[in-house]
């Protein structure tokens, strides 16, 4: 442990310093932990390592999530890896942020092959049934709680109704409606500032918890100190492994070949992340169900439901859309169905993460030199604004293929709209969690099912 990080002199005791090991059994155990979404995942960070553990301060820990929600991709993956970075150099932030991820990918993999192997089953089809209007009620559930933090007045509403128009009406594409939201940002940032202002998005969740093992005063370690051939080093390295990456499937796949088409747009999605998975989710429709069809807008939504019953961040629901995507081209031949699907989502995890551990090691060293000075952006209040739209259209989306499943003109589906209420009463109304929500929803399609 660096001498830089022995807490500065406080009244309550200090914690002992801690080691790569015990750091690596506690990144081990969040990875299988980490339910709940961002929020939940985040708070759990805090009362961890804030409250209990004090390894790092309220002020510190704070001070890296407000440059994580900026950054696109998962804000709570981003946090683990801030934090592990800062306590263990470049090796800790490898081991939080991955661990974060890995229990997650092996948990969907699993899942994700019994679904294509078995999902034909009456069964399995009954369960599903019951939870594609659950994750229709998610998602709207999601667009009002972002809505009412995110639109503060009618700038905002205005952008956000924009926003579903341009994606729901005119096919708009979703990096198209990013550009265009941060620019009206921009330009509301220079003419009316107090309607474009974002806070800090997260108050302090309690008071001191004493000395922090890395605390408000702690300097900066020197590893966590900026340098331009750190800087260079850190860029040349995380280039170097996507040129390698990309460069190695197009050589052994074709630059058409659908491995190499999945890195190249899960690398693009994951540069789109702002506001959370359910914001990107619609341009992963857009490639993955529209464009390259690897999978069917049925099998993104029982995905997504997937990913939100799973530990890890939502946007790991890119892995069963891979592992689907490769089952389905039978990339590796008929007779590897299974391996084909497990390539594709190890490719496209690696492609979605990659730039977000760019972005902590690259930008962490500016961070640390800014204690609480980093603010949100104007244009980001614009692209904030935007998500709502999108998340609205996506939620249109999941209801009209769920709620008539043969097409608008087909039959109106009464059971799948009974369970979506049911299952938005209750996480609107009764703050219910997912999962049980989740659960209780397949369990009433399984029944319906052997009803019927």
């Amino acid at each position: 442990m660096p001498p830089s990080f022995r807490p500065a002199d406080s009244g309550a005791p200090a914690p002992v310093p801690v080691s790569f090991g015990q750091a690596l059994r506690y990144w081990l155990r969040l990875g299988f932990l980490s339910f709940g979404g961002p929020a939940g995942q985040i708070a759990l960070m805090h009362e961890e390592l804030v409250v209990r553990r004090r390894w790092i301060s309220e002020g510190r820990f704070l001070h890296a999530l407000n440059y994580c929600m900026v950054l696109p991709g998962p804000e709570a993956q981003q946090l683990a890896t801030y934090i592990g970075w800062l306590m263990h150099r470049t090796r800790g932030g490898i081991v939080a942020g991955g661990l974060f991820v890995l229990p997650s990918l092996f948990i969907l993999l699993a899942l994700s092959w019994v679904y294509m192997a078995y999902g034909h089953m009456p069964l399995v089809e009954g369960i599903f049934h019951g939870i594609k209007p659950a994750v229709t009620a998610i998602v709207v559930s999601a667009a009002l709680r972002i809505g009412t933090r995110a639109l503060k007045n009618a700038w905002l509403w205005g952008i956000a109704v924009a926003a579903f128009l341009g994606i729901y009406a005119l096919a708009l594409p979703f990096p198209l409606i990013v550009v265009l939201a941060g620019v009206v940002g921009y330009a509301g940032g220079q003419f009316r500032p107090a309607a474009f202002a974002v806070g800090a998005g997260h108050a302090k969740a309690g008071g001191g918890a004493g000395a922090a093992l890395i605390d408000d005063t702690t300097p900066t370690p020197p590893h966590a100190q900026f340098t331009w051939p750190r800087f260079a080093r850190v860029l040349a390295v995380c280039l170097g492994l996507w040129l390698l990456a990309i460069g190695g499937l197009a050589l052994a796949f074709g630059s058409q070949g659908v491995y190499t088409q999945m890195a190249w747009f899960f690398t693009k999605a994951a540069l789109l992340t702002f506001g959370g998975a359910y914001a990107v989710l619609p341009y992963v429709y857009q490639g993955a169900v529209e464009h390259f069809h690897w999978l069917t807008a049925p099998q993104m939504i029982d995905g997504l439901a997937m990913g939100e019953t799973t530990p890890g961040p939502l946007i790991m629901v890119v892995a069963f859309v891979g592992f689907v995507g490769g089952w389905t081209q039978a990339v590796m031949g008929p007779q590897a169905l299974a391996l084909s699907g497990a390539i594709a989502a190890a490719v496209v995890t690696f492609f979605t993460f990659l730039p977000s551990f760019l972005f902590i090691f690259l930008g962490g060293p500016f961070i640390e030199s800014t204690h609480g000075n980093l603010r949100f952006t104007a244009p980001l209040s614009g692209i904030t604004a935007a998500v709502v739209g999108v998340i609205v259209n996506l939620a249109v989306f999941f209801a009209v293929h769920v709620l008539w499943p043969d097409g608008l003109g087909g039959r109106f589906d009464l059971a799948s709209a009974v369970i979506g209420l049911a299952a938005a009463v209750a996480l609107i109304r009764y703050k219910a969690g997912v999962i049980p929500v989740v659960l209780a929803s397949g369990l009433a399609g399984l029944a319906l099912r052997l009803l019927t």
